[in-house]
């Protein structure tokens, strides 16, 4: 490989000859060689929206030459479409706060910049500068944060929230297909009294909306961002009226109302937007265990389970066991709901991490985030057409449990009281005999009676 010596404050670097970014982004790819991860793409695409809203910004106080600032925002949009992803190079565990992650960007686009301006060679940043043009107003400690914000949001709303409304969508279809089946409820994993395998499912459905609703509600608190805020909140070497066209051009990039914060010290201090949304993906999480715990449970057999849902076969289940077939579209659901758990509490200890004027671990809070956000659309959209749309009932196995629950005794409480009806199902238990069959014999119930006391129409 060809290198050039390039320079920043501590001395020479040696930086690949072909690359955009240079010395303060060489520097970290050695002093951070951890994980082999790296930001996403939806976050690198923030970054490119931040600094040509900043260039923007500006010109606009006339703070930025107009013959470079329209060279900025051009390699900054070029970044914003996906053109140079290659170039961000820095792991996701990093220096702190993520300045290697907004040098990496001040320096793609400012020796992309100089080359639209007519540089010959990289690295050269005598017409446009990284520090002096690019990050103009700006600091690692407020375009990382409003970063996370913009990329988190805009992931949400275009990948999440729709996959999320789908499968609400699918379990309420299924409610309403379901609606006719009766089944045994259970609790305790024990005999229940009747339900509706519709019921059930539009108990899955409404809780996923409310989900939904909540995580809707959170990211409203990813709207304020805290632009020109600079290293502590003070907007130290920015134009007084650039936060308001920087906030300006970034709601008009991207569609979405974002505002400035009603304290912007709070903003600089705290990444309590990220954490909120995070605590609302974790509660979306345990609800998506618990009914695809739910399906994997009811659709345990063929012979030997409960066998009331019959599950797509998706694949073979076993490398031993011919013709086994395993629920896996329920068992990856519940691994990627625990990863989001674990990023869960990732980003609530690195949100401990806030010091004084800024949180420095939010680098490790992006990526978890978005991570989580990502995963979990992606898992959903696969639950939903490989598993929930295909769902069928068992009829059969569902009429049967009905009529062989021992909690069928609940519904003679009102004609002999909780005690007797309580001897009636421990006969039947002892005697493998129906509640009906061993009612009919001991009490002194009119079968007519009988017959509508324990009539499964009746008791859902």
């Amino acid at each position: 490989m060809e290198y050039r010596v390039s320079r920043d404050t501590l001395g020479e670097v040696r930086v690949p000859a072909n690359v955009y970014y240079d010395a303060q982004t060489q520097r970290a790819v050695e002093n951070f060689p951890i994980s082999g991860l790296r930001l996403p793409r939806e976050f690198i695409k923030a970054q490119g929206i931040i600094k040509a809203a900043a260039a923007q910004a500006n010109m606009a106080v006339g703070a930025l030459p107009e013959e470079l600032g329209k060279f900025i925002v051009q390699a900054a949009e070029e970044v914003i479409d996906g053109k140079w992803d290659d170039e961000f190079v820095v792991d996701a565990f990093q220096a702190g706060a993520g300045t290697s992650q907004n040098m990496n960007a001040n320096e793609v686009i400012a020796n992309r910049a100089g080359e639209l301006l007519g540089a010959t060679s990289r690295g050269d940043f005598s017409r446009i500068h990284p520090n002096d043009h690019v990050n103009m107003a700006q600091s690692t400690n407020d375009t990382i944060h409003v970063a996370i914000n913009i990329s988190a949001l805009a992931s949400i709303e275009e990948q999440l929230l729709p996959t999320l409304d789908q499968l609400v969508h699918s379990l309420a279809a299924k409610a309403e297909q379901f609606f006719p089946i009766i089944k045994s409820g259970r609790t305790h994993l024990q005999d229940a009294v009747p339900i509706r395998l519709g019921q059930e499912f539009g108990g899955y459905a409404a809780t996923l909306s409310k989900c939904r609703d909540d995580l809707a509600h959170a990211c409203k608190g990813l709207l304020a961002i805290g632009i020109g805020g600079n290293a502590v909140g003070t907007g130290i070497n920015a134009h007084p009226d650039y936060a308001g066209y920087a906030v300006q051009e970034i709601a008009k990039r991207t569609g979405r109302p974002f505002h400035q914060p009603n304290n912007r010290f709070a903003f600089m201090q705290n990444t309590s937007a990220a954490i909120t949304v995070s605590n609302s993906l974790k509660g979306l999480a345990i609800h998506l265990i618990k009914i695809s715990s739910d399906i994997r449970l009811l659709g345990s057999g063929p012979r030997t389970g409960l066998a009331e849902l019959q599950l797509p076969a998706v694949q073979p289940g076993s490398s031993i066991m011919p013709g086994k077939v395993n629920p896996v579209i329920p068992e990856m659901m519940y691994m990627v709901c625990s990863q989001v758990i674990g990023n869960d509490a990732t980003i609530t200890t690195a949100g401990m991490g806030s010091q004084l004027e800024i949180n420095v671990m939010m680098p490790v809070i992006a990526y978890n985030l978005l991570q989580s956000i990502r995963i979990m659309a992606n898992a959903i959209e696969v639950f939903r057409t490989r598993c929930i749309d295909g769902l069928t009932a068992n009829e059969d196995r569902c009429r049967y449990y009905v009529e062989h629950s021992l909690a069928l005794a609940t519904s003679l409480n009102p004609a002999i009281g909780y005690e007797k009806a309580a001897a009636i199902s421990k006969t039947a238990y002892s005697e493998g005999k129906t509640i009906r069959e061993v009612a009919a014999r001991d009490t002194a119930i009119p079968l007519e009676q009988l017959d509508r006391l324990l009539n499964p129409e009746k008791l859902v």
